[in-house]
This record gives C-alpha cells, sequence and structure tokens, in this order.
C-alpha cells in the first residue's frame, strides 16, 4: 500500500538502476497496473519486454541510460498523452511524438539530473524523486554565467536522431517477439533527414532465432533429465517447455503480469469435436485465441496435474494457476505467497537454465559450435522453432497461423525458410558449364 503522503513526480520514472533493474518496485507495479487497467491494454506486456530488451544493455552503464531516458518519456507519451499502444504508432504519430519532446510542458521540465529513484523509511524498495524531471533545461553554450541566463530546455537534431535510433532498435526487438509487425521509427529515420545509425541484419541472422533439429532434441533431453533429478522443482521446467514449444505461446501468454494470471481451465475441450485447446483471453493487440493442443501435449499435462495432485485434465472454470511459486517472492504484489502465479522473468530464468544444462550436454557429446548457439537463443526461440518445424513437416499454413495468432499468411509465410546447410547442400554438385551434364 502506497502512503497518500509519497509526492511523487509528474512523470513516473520507470526502470531503476541497472543493479536493480531485475528488482520488483511497488510504485512501478501500481502504475503500470493502473495503466494497463484504466488507459492501454497491452502496456503491462510492453513494459515486461522492455525490462528485457534494457536487460541486454547493461553492459555499457552510458548506453544503458541513455535507452531508459528514452524509453521512459516515450512510453509516458503513449499512456497518458496519446492514450495508444506501442504496436499502434504508426510514422505520422511518431512524428507527433518528436515534435512533442521540442516543445515538452513546463511541468516535465527539470534544472538538473536528478536521481530517478530515492530511498524511503517506510518502504523497503526505493520510491519515484519528485524532484525528478524526464526533461532538463542547460544553460546556452558560449553565454556569459555572471549574465545569469535563463536555462532553456533545446532538443538538437543531433539528438533526435539517437531518440529514433534507440527507438528503431526497440522496435526491432519488438518485432522480433512479434508483439508488432512495423518499425515506424526506421520508416522516420529513412524517410526523413535523419539517417539510420546502423543498417538492419541479414536474412542470414535470421538462422539463429531457431534451434536445429539436434539442438532441439538435446533441449527436451534436458529438460527430462532435470525433471528425473530433480521432479519438485523442474517437474514444472519439463512442462513449460513443452507448453511453449507445442502451442507456440509468446511468454506474457502464460505467465503473470498485471491483470492476467494463467489458470488451468483455460485448457479446454470442445464439445463438439472432443479435442482440447489451449485459450489465450489477451494477447497481442488484445486478440484472443484458442490453440490447438497436441495429443503429446495433452499427455504432458496430465502428468504435470498428477504430480500437482490435481485431477487428470482441468474441469471447467478451475481456477488453480498453472504455474506456481515454490517458494515465497522476496518483493512486489506476490511478496511472502507461495502459490502466486510466476511472471516473466521468472519463466525466462526457468528456461535459461534448460538452455545451458542443454549446452553442457552439447559440449559433452563434442558438439561445441551447437552448444554456444544454443547459449544464444532466448524463450522467444521456442516458439519460432514450433512455428517452422510443423511448417516443415507439412502442417497447412492457415492451421499454423490460427495457433501462432499471426494477423496474415505473410507473417506465418515468414518461417518458410531454408537453413544455410540445405542451400549449400542442394548447390553441391551444380555444374558451372550448363553443358557438363
Amino acid at each position: 500500500m502506497i502512503n497518500k503522503n509519497v509526492v511523487l513526480p509528474p512523470a513516473m520514472p520507470l526502470y531503476p538502476s541497472i543493479n536493480e533493474l531485475n528488482e520488483s518496485n511497488l510504485f512501478i507495479n501500481q502504475y503500470i497496473a493502473e495503466i494497463t487497467i484504466h488507459k492501454v491494454d497491452d502496456a503491462g506486456v510492453v513494459y515486461e519486454h522492455s525490462l528485457d530488451w534494457l536487460s541486454e544493455q547493461t553492459e555499457n552503464v552510458n548506453n544503458f541510460k541513455s535507452y531508459r531516458s528514452e524509453l521512459t518519456s516515450f512510453l509516458y507519451w503513449c499512456w497518458n498523452v496519446a492514450g495508444l499502444s506501442v504496436a499502434d504508432l504508426d510514422r505520422k504519430t511518431l512524428r507527433e511524438f518528436i515534435e512533442w519532446c521540442r516543445n515538452p510542458p513546463l511541468n516535465l521540465q527539470g534544472t538538473c539530473n536528478y536521481a530517478q529513484f530515492v530511498k524511503h523509511v517506510d518502504y523497503e524498495c526505493k520510491i519515484p524523486n519528485e524532484k525528478w524531471r524526464p526533461f532538463t533545461k542547460r544553460r546556452v553554450k558560449g553565454s556569459d554565467p555572471l549574465m545569469n541566463n535563463e536555462l532553456v530546455y533545446r532538443l538538437s537534431d543531433t539528438a533526435i536522431q539517437t531518440k529514433l535510433s534507440i527507438l528503431s532498435s526497440f522496435y526491432q526487438y519488438l518485432n522480433c517477439i512479434e508483439h508488432c509487425e512495423c518499425n515506424p521509427a526506421a520508416i522516420l529515420l529513412k524517410m526523413s533527414k535523419f539517417k539510420p545509425i546502423r543498417s538492419q541484419s541479414g536474412d542470414d541472422d535470421d538462422e539463429l532465432k531457431f534451434f536445429s533439429p539436434l539442438q532441439w532434441s538435446y533441449v527436451i533431453d534436458a529438460a527430462e533429465l532435470m525433471a528425473k533429478e530433480a521432479p519438485e522443482t523442474h517437474e514444472r521446467t519439463l512442462f513449460i517447455i513443452k507448453l511453449l514449444y507445442g502451442t507456440y505461446c509468446r511468454i506474457s501468454e502464460i505467465s503473470a503480469r498485471p491483470g492476467y494470471e494463467p489458470i488451468m481451465s483455460q485448457f479446454r475441450r470442445d464439445k463438439k469435436t472432443g479435442y482440447w485447446g489451449f485459450l489465450v483471453p489477451q494477447s497481442k493487440g488484445g486478440k484472443r485465441r484458442t490453440v490447438s493442443v497436441p495429443n503429446e501435449l495433452l499427455a504432458a499435462l496430465t502428468r504435470y496435474r498428477k504430480f500437482r495432485g490435481l485431477s487428470d485434465l482441468p474441469l471447467p472454470n478451475e481456477s488453480e494457476p498453472i504455474f506456481i511459486r515454490h517458494r515465497a517472492a522476496q518483493h512486489g504484489r506476490d511478496a511472502k505467497m507461495i502459490r502466486s502465479s510466476i511472471g516473466t522473468r521468472y519463466v525466462r530464468e526457468i528456461v535459461q537454465e534448460v538452455f545451458d544444462r542443454a549446452a553442457e550436454l552439447l559440449v559433452k557429446d563434442n558438439f561445441d559450435l551447437d552448444a554456444a548457439e544454443v547459449r544464444l537463443m532466448t524463450v522467444h526461440s521456442i516458439r519460432h522453432t514450433g512455428i517452422s518445424n510443423d511448417i516443415a513437416r507439412g502442417r497447412p499454413l492457415q492451421h499454423v497461423q490460427a495457433d501462432a495468432g499471426h494477423e496474415s499468411l505473410d507473417v506465418t509465410s515468414l518461417y518458410v525458410h531454408t537453413s544455410r546447410a540445405e542451400r549449400h547442400e542442394s548447390s553441391a554438385e551444380r555444374k558451372l558449364n550448363p553443358l557438363d551434364c
């Protein structure tokens, strides 16, 4: 509960320092929950994505601070000024954001770079600093400090270029995890006087998003081995891996966030066909879909539920969380609660543990390069792998599209790919002289 006597700044800082980035903060949690419920439905999901993206920038303190600053002002504008989802922005609305940044409201302009969060005797977490502002006024270069010149806020063309480049990088990440399908920042850079700082990656880089059949077999083996060694911990781990692969679900669709807790009754039987599906009540763009559940996944669900002491299959309206904590949370709204659902960062840590174990098994069998590639994979790589493998096995694109939640077949068709190895194999016996047969 937040003390009403705590004075908050006019704009909420969203990201603590590097060392505290993954720690729960009561003030941020409540703010994101209120935005999600009252203003922008996917705010909680986008915030989780932004944390994951920022966590990749922690090796360089200056970069981290720049990215954190730009994301904070950008998300404030999207949610509080425009009332828009990040996924709904286009080139025109992003131009409106840039113009807003050129002349931000006076109450958002500060005169000094104050710390975003400060300690408070009544809270374990740090509280937002009431003196902090997202924009800072500065003295014009060359002015005489003895003349008592007024501090002013200015946004240079170089600063705009940097701002758009950072947002373009963030949108690239959102595109990769399929939260949105456009990059208005990149478009604005290309179609304006501001040039992109770096070029887009080549198509071959996309291959790292997918596990090879060998690599995926080791991931499954690692999860099975972990469940055998420590079932009290890793029966849950095994089912997470199989659920992500078998349903193509995004991590945000199987983990808790403000306003959403996955429960067992989302697994439901179709009365007409008898087949089982997994309901995703709200996903990217507010979509609702039911994903087909393969027979092997249904068997995995039965195994997991038996381990939990539940009936073989969920009953209608069963409210039991799908994934629960094995130990109490230390911070946030679930502090001291054991049977609370687990969030995206916790799921990500669980999956990474499986990847690390799979890499160890690969090294043991002298597959060092495969091990190195597995360590570079993300949770979303499981979704990519499940979709691409099903397409390769001949599953109709329309069926894959529906289960994946893609807006069109054009998006699903991006998964119809050939690897470099396949291209080299088909090229090996080509003749340079067409008459040499």
